[in-house]
C-alpha cells in the first residue's frame, strides 16, 4: 500500500477541524492521514486525537515558522481561524495571512480555507441600515474571512474556499438559544422574522471538507457553499420543542433590539442576523443541500442533530 497523504489540520481540537480529523481517522480505507496542529499537544482533546491515530504537532498561528514546519511534507491542509478568541477583524486577517504564506512556502497541493461571505458586497459600509463596526466592516467575522480569500489566491496556493453557515451548536452554547421568560415559557428570540436560516452541525463542516479532499483537486480554485438545512424560526422552535419535551415559542426580536442586548459581540451578531434576514434568498440559494449531501452523505438535518445533541439545549 502506498504511503498515505498527510492532511495538516489547523484547529484540529476545535469544532470544524475536529470534524475533519475524526472523519479521516474513522475511515480505515482513507488515502489520507491526520497531522493535527495545536498550541498544546498535551491537552485532553489533542491526546484524544493521538488515541485515534493522529500525529499531533505543536504550532502557533502567530508564529509563521511553526506553521511552515507543521505543513512540511503535507499534501494538503484544512485552515480555519477563530475570530471569537479575540473578536478582532485585523487579527483574523493577520492569522489568515500567516496561514497563506506558510501554505505557499510548504508547497501544499490543496488547501481548504474555511471562509464566509463579504457582507459589504450586499450592504455597503456607507449603508446605515446597520452600524459599521471596527471602522470598516458590517459583520467583521464574515468580512475579514472574505477579504482573506485573496491571500490564498495571490500566494498561488490551490485552495477550495469553503463557505460555512450558522452552527446549530449556537442554539446550545450561544446567545441564540431559547430562554425561559417570566411567564415560564421557553422562547426562541432569533431576529430572523419569517426568513429561513441556513444552519449546519459543526461536525458536518469537517465531514464535507473530507468529501472535498476525496474528490482530488476537482474543487481547488472553487468556492463551495455549505449548509445542512434551511429553516424558519418557527421550524427551529418546533424542532427544539420536540427535543426538550415542552413548547418552545418563536418570538423574534428586531435587529436593533438584538444589537441592544448588551452581551459581548451583540452588535456583530445582530448585524449577522440582519444580513441573514435581508439576504436569505441569496444565502440559502447558493447553498444547494443536494450538492452538499453528495460531498457528505451523512449530512445531518436539524432533527438529526437534535437527536444526539438535544440534551445540550438550555431549559433555564
Amino acid at each position: 500500500m502506498s504511503e498515505k497523504k498527510i492532511i495538516a489540520i489547523v484547529g484540529a481540537t476545535g469544532a470544524q477541524g475536529g470534524g475533519l480529523a475524526r472523519a479521516i481517522l474513522a475511515d480505515r480505507d482513507s488515502e489520507f492521514t491526520v497531522r493535527a496542529l495545536t498550541r498544546d499537544p498535551t491537552s485532553e482533546k489533542a491526546q484524544e486525537l493521538v488515541k485515534l491515530g493522529a500525529e499531533v504537532v505543536e504550532a502557533d498561528i502567530y508564529h509563521p515558522e511553526s506553521l511552515v514546519r507543521a505543513f512540511a511534507e503535507a499534501y494538503g491542509a484544512f485552515l480555519v481561524t477563530n475570530f471569537w478568541a479575540h473578536m478582532s477583524a485585523e487579527k483574523e486577517l493577520q492569522e489568515a495571512a500567516n496561514l497563506a504564506e506558510a501554505a505557499k512556502q510548504a508547497g501544499l497541493r490543496h488547501a481548504i480555507w474555511s471562509t464566509l461571505e463579504d457582507v459589504r458586497d450586499h450592504i455597503p459600509v456607507h449603508d446605515d441600515r446597520m452600524p459599521t463596526l471596527q471602522g470598516k466592516y458590517k459583520v467583521p467575522h464574515f468580512d475579514a474571512k472574505a477579504e482573506a480569500d485573496a491571500f490564498f489566491t495571490r500566494a498561488g496556493v490551490p485552495t477550495t474556499f469553503l463557505r460555512t453557515a450558522f452552527y446549530w451548536e449556537g442554539l446550545a452554547t450561544g446567545a441564540a438559544g431559547p430562554t425561559r421568560g417570566a411567564d415560564g415559557v421557553l422562547a426562541l428570540s432569533l431576529p430572523m422574522g419569517d426568513s429561513r436560516l441556513a444552519g449546519i452541525a459543526a461536525e458536518d463542516i469537517g465531514k464535507t471538507a473530507y468529501g472535498i479532499l476525496k474528490a482530488g483537486t476537482e474543487y481547488a480554485g472553487h468556492t463551495v457553499h455549505i449548509a445542512g438545512e434551511h429553516l424558519t424560526g418557527e421550524q427551529i422552535a418546533a424542532g427544539l420543542s420536540r427535543a426538550v419535551g415542552e413548547p418552545v415559542v418563536y418570538r423574534p426580536l428586531s435587529h436593533d433590539a438584538y444589537r441592544d442586548l448588551g452581551f459581548p459581540g451583540a452588535d456583530e451578531i445582530g448585524n449577522m442576523f440582519q444580513y441573514y434576514t435581508e439576504h436569505h434568498a441569496y444565502f440559502t440559494g447558493v447553498r444547494d443541500l443536494d450538492k452538499v449531501r453528495r460531498l457528505n452523505p451523512e449530512l445531518q438535518t436539524f432533527d438529526t442533530w437534535l437527536a444526539t445533541n438535544g440534551h445540550t439545549i438550555p431549559r433555564d
